[in-house]
């Protein structure tokens, strides 16, 4: 039986952030319901690189977090949609949602109003910045948040910075960080909570060396490519095709490195004796290891220092890395409309295998019916509830 077996969440989330939340604990066993505006749904269903799937309202960017939730479609806006929606809460153990704040208590839906009539309820609100926060009216777009959390300007190299990351990271942290409260919350022995979660405030909390070393030394964290700055040699070197991480940080792991590429007068040169040594110097002690690299491929270094224990690793592409985590079971795939796509599953593993579910990504309120006659209304109200715009 998986953890969060038997437990209920509604997921009024949209794109990122939230439903990649709730993406985790739908794995981790919970009944994961996706309340969707009528027509529409999710932001994240039209969009994606694949304009077929986004004119069918599945598009990639829905498919990646939605795996095994159910589709409900709900008119908020609508006095009998809200009435069937506290119905539905009535049964739930959590709500997520990712509204702007002050959209759910204009709808009448606002924490303190819901957890007044249930009291056990856990209400988890994501959003840039958090509820009370001066920034708080401002919308939570993923390069925003790294922007103002100080991550962009810390990341790329002194000449081409600041950048963003390659992926959504503040959104998919913000999720990381709302489904690993949620979780704790579930086990709180009086069950019952608000739990307000800020993307900036929780990727901040993941920059721990480059926050402390501000706070408490007072050294600005700077750009520094491919570096890292707390050791050398470590960093991205050149060889004969590509590029290669090698992370010597122990002084042992230095010491078999130099050997193992014939540069043992290296350990005692009093330019690269002590760690602190070898920082202070790392352009000449970069340039004269690369040198030596450049006479092979990537992989048969990757293979011998790993075996010597040096850590060495490619960069590889992103194909490549694929490759690797399906051979771990860690893409799914599911038939959507008559067609094959693949998903990424959440990275853990218990008990020796891979989180999964088992249903894919649901078309737009798929399950309505299902899960309103659960609640005891009938095929006549459905249809009415449907012809009025409810749902």
């Amino acid at each position: 039986m998986k953890p969060l077996a038997g437990i209920r969440i509604l997921d009024l989330t949209n794109v990122l952030a939230g439903p990649f939340a709730c993406h985790q604990l739908a794995h981790l066993g919970a009944e994961v319901i996706k309340v969707e505006v009528p027509g529409t749904g999710d932001l994240a269903r039209q969009l994606g690189q694949d304009e077929s799937l986004s004119a069918r309202n599945m598009g990639v960017s829905f498919l990646a977090p939605n795996p095994g939730k159910k589709s409900v479609t709900l008119n908020l806006k609508h006095p009998e949609g809200k009435a069937v929606f506290l119905r539905l809460l009535a049964t739930a153990d959590v709500l997520v949602e990712n509204f702007r704040p002050g959209v759910m208590t204009r709808l009448g839906l606002g924490h303190e109003t819901l957890r007044a009539e249930h009291p056990r309820l856990i209400y988890c609100a994501i959003s840039g910045f958090g509820q009370d926060d001066a920034l708080a009216h401002r919308p939570a777009y993923d390069q925003i948040v790294q922007g103002m959390a100080g991550a962009m300007a810390i990341t790329g190299t002194p000449e081409a910075s600041p950048l963003r990351a390659g992926w959504p990271v503040a959104d998919t942290v913000g999720g990381l960080t709302a489904a690993m409260a949620i979780s704790a919350a579930l086990n709180a022995p009086d069950r019952g909570a608000f739990i307000d979660i800020s993307m900036r405030d929780a990727l901040m909390a993941t920059m721990g060396w480059a926050v402390s070393n501000w706070l408490v030394a007072g050294v600005e964290a700077v750009p520094a490519g491919n570096e890292n700055l707390t050791s050398a040699p470590s960093a991205a070197y050149r060889c004969a095709d590509g590029l290669l991480n090698i992370a010597a940080n122990k002084q042992e792991q230095w010491e078999a490195l130099a050997a193992h590429l014939g540069l043992d007068a290296l350990v005692s040169d009093p330019r690269f004796v002590t760690r602190a040594d070898r920082k202070a110097n790392r352009v000449q002690l970069n340039a004269a290891i690369e040198a030596v690299l450049l006479d092979r491929p990537s992989a048969v270094w990757e293979e011998e220092l790993n075996a010597i224990g040096v850590p060495a690793g490619r960069i590889l592409t992103l194909p490549q890395a694929l490759d690797q985590a399906r051979a771990a079971g860690q893409i799914a795939s599911y038939d959507i409309g008559g067609r094959s796509a693949e998903v990424f599953r959440t990275g853990m593993r218990f008990d020796g295998a891979a989180l999964a579910v088992e249903d894919g990504p649901p078309e737009l309120g798929a399950q309505t019916d299902t899960v309103l006659s659960a609640l005891g209304l009938s095929k006549d109200e459905i249809a009415g509830l449907r012809e009025k715009g409810a749902i």
